[in-house]
């Protein structure tokens, strides 16, 4: 049978979306409370806060096609003035002061959010979700490429690659736990790219 006329939609979602779907489930003091379990307050005073930060990555993967300095400037339109914490007279930084706030933010803060968010959500009603009285769920992984560097390559290591070439980039394994009625990532474990690997 061939398909005629068939075309792939993308979804798009609306920024105005995207911004009440991250202020629905972060709620700033779930943010606080994380920061006092890592041990994250800010020293001084910045013009890139630690939560506006946090809302920056999150919202970095919705519009990856765009520079970190456009996510931020729409972050800072669409979310009220409560969540960002920002004065009248706050102005969007370079994108050098944007990576130096990610980095002092690190990774503990964002996996301990992910951990206090991620759970499963489906009810008795929710297609699929449940069989026999059990929950049903799915494990699912992918690999991706990470910038190519010492610290990286020590962590996760390089694809195998042919007799006296080199693969481009280190590569970490990605394995997630789904909640199949919902489709909603529960867990996941970031490894060293050999870790479950057979070949």
């Amino acid at each position: 049978m061939q398909l005629k006329e068939f075309s792939l939609i993308n979804p798009q979602l609306e920024a105005s979306l995207v911004f009440q779907a991250i202020k629905t489930v972060i709620e700033p003091e779930m943010i606080e409370e994380v920061f006092k379990k890592t041990n994250s307050f800010e020293s001084r005073q910045r013009k890139l806060t630690s939560s506006l930060v946090v809302c920056l990555v999150i919202a970095m993967s919705y519009w990856s096609s765009d520079s970190m300095t456009t996510v931020l400037k729409n972050l800072v339109n669409g979310l009220s003035k409560q969540w960002t914490k920002l004065g009248q007279s706050w102005k969007t930084p370079v994108s050098s002061s944007i990576t130096e706030a990610r980095q002092r933010l690190g990774c503990q803060v964002m996996s301990q959010l992910f951990n206090s968010i991620a759970k499963p959500l489906a009810n008795s009603e929710t297609p699929g979700a449940f069989l026999g009285g059990l929950r049903v769920m799915a494990v699912d992984g992918t690999l991706l490429d990470v910038p190519d560097s010492q610290a990286n390559a020590k962590v996760f290591g390089y694809p195998g690659s042919r007799k006296g070439t080199k693969a481009g980039f280190p590569k970490v394994r990605v394995v997630l736990l789904i909640e199949t009625g919902t489709h909603l990532i529960t867990d996941a474990l970031m490894c060293p790219y050999r870790i479950f690997s057979h070949g």
